[in-house]
């Protein structure tokens, strides 16, 4: 079996765009340079202690760790995870193909060193993996690999079928297969520079994804399209939703006034479904919108949309949006205190002020 590594792409996604035009993934240090050479961790230890000599011990240590890792332990054929900041809520899953190399030409110092990825076109949403090993891929790192629950077989079930299967799929653990240039730190080290699970910390972001898994468990199937009704009225819709089944593609017919009929007027189809939907449901309710005479349509699509799918609605962005499962919870958020307490019982969140250590 392959390794699983997470690799970010910048506290910003401020590499993210250059990963996936340039077909490879990257990591920063800069101060650390070229690393080409390093044939061992104590190689890249005696870059990192004169790159940054007034750091701590332990975090020159996870440096290295980090950097040796990317330099000597991600092989051919493991899995790269890049969790995305420009779209938030999605993962690019790929595929090293290639040993590490130093771009000198690169203008950006930041993107020098580099391992060559195929990415797959479309990104994997997050409500399409499940709480446990969301907590997993949340860890503190740029660089890390997470083996723990079965992470490495279950993303690799992820990038055939962009949906995990959860680690009851597995009857005992399966751990990953490591290479022999371990990241296990040395007994010169002076902490932790271990790059295998690394701690987790509940980030705003580990909560939004607490948040959303909620969600797949509590409002699956016609659950979702109540939900989505309960949020258009609370932003001033009157709402009919079509019973639980066959809908002909359309779950909620919504319009202004006291009958709804007044504009503007909007059908909305929910799908609930982790993994993607295709521009065939886009053109569908493209054309139910005109037979229903409606001014605008909605799609709820929980796990997003296709790259396909994604052309085929930015053509009609006058009349046509797209929710994913990102924007259902930015609504929710907006909204929670205009929704039925029933709803809100069984969604029940606390608002808190809480330190943003991503730009603090």
């Amino acid at each position: 079996m392959t390794n699983a590594w997470v690799v970010r792409a910048g506290s910003q996604g401020e590499h993210e765009q250059f990963n996936l035009e340039n077909q490879v993934a990257t990591i920063s240090f800069q101060m650390v340079g070229d690393v080409t050479s390093c044939q061992r961790r104590e190689d890249v230890r005696a870059i990192v202690d004169a790159a940054y000599p007034e750091d701590p011990g332990a975090r020159r240590a996870n440096t290295t760790g980090q950097v040796w890792a990317f330099r000597a332990s991600i092989k051919p054929g493991d899995l790269v995870v890049m969790p995305s900041k420009l779209r938030p809520g999605y993962l690019y899953l790929g595929r090293c193909t290639g040993p590490f190399r130093y771009d000198a030409q690169e203008t950006n110092a930041s993107r020098r060193k580099q391992l060559p990825v195929e990415w797959k076109s479309d990104p994997v949403a997050k409500s399409a993996i499940k709480d446990d090993l969301l907590n997993s891929l949340n860890s503190i790192g740029t660089v890390f690999n997470p083996t723990r629950n079965n992470a490495a077989a279950r993303l690799e079930q992820v990038w055939l079928t962009s949906e995990d299967p959860g680690n009851g799929s597995y009857g005992s653990s399966i751990a990953s297969v490591n290479h022999p240039a371990a990241s296990s730190p040395t007994s010169g080290d002076d902490g932790p520079g271990d790059v295998r699970d690394p701690e987790t910390v509940p980030t705003l972001e580990a909560i939004r994804d607490r948040i959303r898994t909620h969600l797949v468990e509590n409002f699956s199937g016609h659950k979702l399209t109540r939900l989505v009704a309960d949020i258009l009225e609370a932003l001033g819709f009157s709402c009919e939703v079509s019973p639980a089944g066959p809908d002909g593609g359309v779950d909620i017919l919504a319009g202004r006034g006291p009958l709804g009929l007044d504009s503007p007027t909007l059908i909305v189809e929910v799908k609930s479904e982790p993994g993607p939907v295709g521009a065939p449901v886009v053109r569908g309710l493209h054309s139910a919108r005109t037979q229903h005479n409606s001014d605008q349509a909605l799609l709820v699509a929980w796990g997003g949309v296709t790259n396909a799918a994604r052309k085929e609605f930015e053509r009609d962005r006058t009349f046509f949006r797209v929710w994913d499962a990102e924007e259902v919870l930015d609504r929710l958020f907006a909204t929670y205190d205009r929704l039925p307490r029933d709803t809100q019982g069984k969604i029940p969140l606390k608002q808190a002020w809480v330190l943003d250590e991503e730009t603090a």
